[in-house]
């Protein structure tokens, strides 16, 4: 052992060297910004945003892969029509704030929301569906999201909300539902037009399926399953489509998405359709782009073991450094 070691080594034993202590997380790095924001959507470091390429593959996956309609191929649940799609509403701190009445009062953010005329809603106001609102305040860069959204008698209703920092990698408390089954924020995980036109989508994908687990599995905080049994698919389950996958036939904006879903992947976050993905409303989603997309078979996905990445059970902080 070189001399100038053994001493370093001699006073760390004897306390005349104080040891490196484990100091707090470094502040998350910002992720490219909310259109019409400056906020991130999400920490860079957020588990959204993690590269799960090389992550194992989960040891579960062949049994949910058998349980989720592999030979089907992947729908996505938007195109250029605001009738298909989860609008994203863009408001300021000025903007009025109402109270809502929660159908799952126990698990929501009881806080008032800022709703209002120009909310943007799934499926417009009279839709029969999940009718989510996502709004983001982009003054606070705080993000309000709601399920079954609806203006009764002069009074905003919902059946559940949830309030998030953009800036934070904080979770819901466990067991606790969002707008969205799994607990977990619907905003990070649509697929946007800007990213597919300008290449910069790095995240993971929401998607949906039909027969669910009554389980979960981190950073999900809630399940809504039908099914006690581990070999059916958990809420926060995340699938990666095979690298060896070759788009052929698609167009270039398919071929990003193609590549993101190799990199990010996809979220299990709902209960739904079998393969059916999310993105947000918008007309200028191109006609070719969606029907390519209805291209990609499912059965080329395989589910990711994403538990080396968490740094804390209560955070959706993730350390790839972990993994290795």
């Amino acid at each position: 052992m070189p001399l100038k070691v053994a001493l370093v080594v001699l006073l760390l034993a004897v306390g005349l060297v104080p040891r490196r202590r484990r100091g707090p997380h470094p502040a998350p790095v910002a992720a490219k910004p909310v259109p019409g924001t400056r906020c991130p959507e999400l920490p860079a470091d957020s588990w959204w945003h993690a590269d799960v390429s090389d992550l194992p593959v989960h040891r579960r996956s062949d049994a949910w892969m058998t349980r989720m309609s592999p030979e089907a191929n992947l729908h996505p649940d938007f195109g250029p029509t605001t009738r298909y799609g989860i609008p994203v509403t863009v408001v300021g701190r000025d903007h009025p704030r109402v109270r809502v009445r929660f159908r799952y009062a126990a698990e929501s953010d009881r806080v008032r929301y800022p709703l209002g005329r120009r909310t943007r809603i799934e499926g417009g106001r009279r839709s029969a569906g999940d009718r989510h609102a996502v709004v983001v305040d982009r003054d606070r860069c705080r993000l309000y999201e709601t399920w079954l959204t609806r203006k009764v008698d002069g009074r905003w209703r919902a059946g559940s909300g949830a309030v998030w920092s953009l800036r934070s990698n904080d979770l819901r408390p466990a067991g606790w539902t969002s707008a969205d089954a799994a607990g977990l924020p619907i905003l990070p995980g649509l697929l946007r037009w800007d990213e597919v036109r300008t290449d910069r989508i790095d995240h993971a994908i929401r998607f949906t399926t039909d027969v669910t687990s009554r389980h979960y599995l981190w950073p999900a905080r809630h399940h809504a399953g039908s099914r006690a049994s581990l070999r059916f698919p958990p809420m926060g389950a995340r699938f990666r489509l095979d690298p060896a996958y070759r788009p052929r036939g698609l167009g270039t904006l398919a071929r990003r998405v193609v590549r993101a879903m190799k990199t990010y992947g996809l979220v299990l976050a709902d209960n739904g359709s079998p393969w059916y993905f999310q993105g947000a409303a918008s007309r200028r989603w191109p006609e070719r782009l969606v029907e390519d997309l209805k291209q990609i078979p499912a059965r080329r996905f395989e589910a990711v073991d994403t538990s080396c990445l968490m740094v804390h059970r209560e955070s959706a902080e993730a350390d790839p450094a972990r993994c290795r």
